[in-house]
């Protein structure tokens, strides 16, 4: 998940999906971004299989499920399930957000309170990927405990500098995108976190 301010639209990957203020509603929910993170990361799930996963009621991941399908983030599943049996899975591989400063001056007040509460809970959530990271590390084989990184850099940059810097990081990442097939020996899968903002020097 993607949150970066650009001038213009690019052209995306179809598999990306470019948030617009009527689905930044439909994310606008603790649960459903948490039911959206999961099926991108660990495939199709029934509402309880959701439900027992994080910890939540079948209840509420059945409805929020249906909420996100409403504005296209998942669908059902129909290569899996038996009889009443419904399996659901995301649509996208990642979804973007190009037009923050854009949705924060929006007059719908609706449409502000949802991008700031999608921005918080996406920086929520890499804190607790990184802390459960670091909290279990010891668990990993010896090759990726020397293979991580935490690291922060402070420059003096242009906006414009500093947009050309998060596009040429997204370039680099998604050059890595593929390359490695999902049986391989010893592979897994690897979460990369972004934050560039700039600071007051005084």
């Amino acid at each position: 998940m993607a949150a970066n301010e650009a001038d213009g639209e690019k052209p995306l990957d179809p598999n990306i999906h470019r948030v617009d203020a009527r689905t930044l509603r439909g994310l606008a929910h603790p649960l459903r971004l948490r039911l959206l993170n999961t099926l991108r990361e660990f495939g199709p799930a029934t509402a309880s299989g959701l439900a027992d996963r994080l910890g939540e009621s079948s209840g509420a991941t059945s409805y929020h499920l249906r909420q996100l399908a409403t504005y296209g983030f998942v669908e059902d599943d129909p290569t899996l399930g038996k009889g009443r049996e419904r399996w659901w899975r995301a649509v996208y591989m990642g979804i973007t957000f190009d037009r923050t400063a854009e949705f924060l001056r929006d007059p719908n007040p609706e449409v502000r309170g949802a991008t700031r509460l999608v921005l918080h809970e996406i920086a929520g959530s890499h804190t607790q990927e990184l802390n459960t990271w670091l909290g279990t590390m010891h668990e990993w084989p010896e090759e990726w405990q020397h293979s991580w990184d935490v690291s922060d850099f402070k420059m003096r940059l242009t906006p414009e500098l500093s947009l050309e810097l998060a596009e040429k990081i997204h370039d680099l990442v998604e050059s890595y995108r593929g390359r490695v097939p999902e049986d391989t020996e010893g592979s897994a899968v690897v979460r990369t976190h972004l934050h560039v903002f700039p600071r007051p020097t005084d």
